[in-house]
């Protein structure tokens, strides 16, 4: 075994030879949900860099789309494993409530209602429809954990969270939580020849007078819509002139916007 993969846990050596051979195992079961064994390898490493056995994977984590996300009651079972309490103050259908402290992070009082939920286009869902007390519970232990101690959630979504988020208006996928991807945005809107031929007469004596040169015109044009070819050639044809000699030449004061 390769001392890199090699990491110490319940007393025993687990290496990535025992990870794979596990994983396959674990995988070909089909008992925990998860589908490959690279993605119960990825799990067993992130478990072993908690100081957990690989094993455990099974009881903290599930797969949605494609990701990692913690169990509700594995979050909760850490957070009080690390000092954390929770009195739970309300447990309907309509309103769970719940007041979470932690010694490094003090008191919080969390609740979540199914107003709330309705608010965030949550309530219509299968899930929510079924068990909306077990829902609201889920979001308020999310909530309190992250608050007081997020060590015990690790920088990840719970189950519930992960499944809710969709992507567009499709409510019955779950959105991808991968890498961002930058979204183009949408060009400006071309420059109305009314608007333009109001603005360059303007533009033209802020160039006469030095307050702007013709490249600064055109980042300025730019900026505030798309220039066509016609209206690019208008604007480079400025020219500064000359400065005046005569002392009581009147300068620009009209601004160029």
């Amino acid at each position: 075994m390769s001392a890199l993969t090699k990491h110490e846990s319940g007393g025993s050596l687990i290496g990535f030879d025992e990870v794979e051979r596990m994983a396959a195992v674990m995988s070909k079961s089909k008992l925990f949900g998860i589908q490959t064994p690279e993605q119960y390898m990825t799990l067993m490493f992130l478990a072993q860099a908690e100081g957990q056995h690989p094993a455990t994977v099974a009881q903290d984590y599930d797969i949605i789309q494609g990701r990692p996300a913690r169990k509700t009651h594995s979050v909760l079972a850490r957070y009080q494993a690390a000092g954390g309490k929770v009195q739970w103050d309300d447990f309907t259908e309509t309103k769970v409530s719940g007041t979470f402290s932690h010694p490094s992070g003090g008191s919080l009082k969390v609740e979540w209602t199914i107003d709330m939920a309705q608010r965030a286009g949550l309530a219509g869902k299968d899930n929510w429809k079924k068990t909306p007390r077990a829902m609201l519970r889920a979001r308020c232990i999310a909530e309190g954990v992250r608050a007081t101690y997020p060590a015990a959630l690790g920088g990840q979504l719970i189950v519930e969270e992960a499944a809710d988020l969709v992507l567009g208006a499709d409510a019955g996928t779950p959105k991808d939580m991968g890498m961002a991807v930058e979204v183009e945005r949408p060009a400006p809107p071309t420059w109305p020849d009314e608007a333009f031929s109001a603005q360059l007469p303007r533009w033209t004596k802020a160039v006469a007078a030095g307050m702007k040169s013709v490249d600064d015109i055109l980042a300025l044009a730019r900026s505030k819509g798309s220039l066509t070819e016609d209206q690019e050639r208008q604007i480079k044809a400025i020219k500064k002139p000359e400065l005046p000699t005569d002392p009581d030449h009147e300068a620009c004061d009209e601004p160029p916007f």
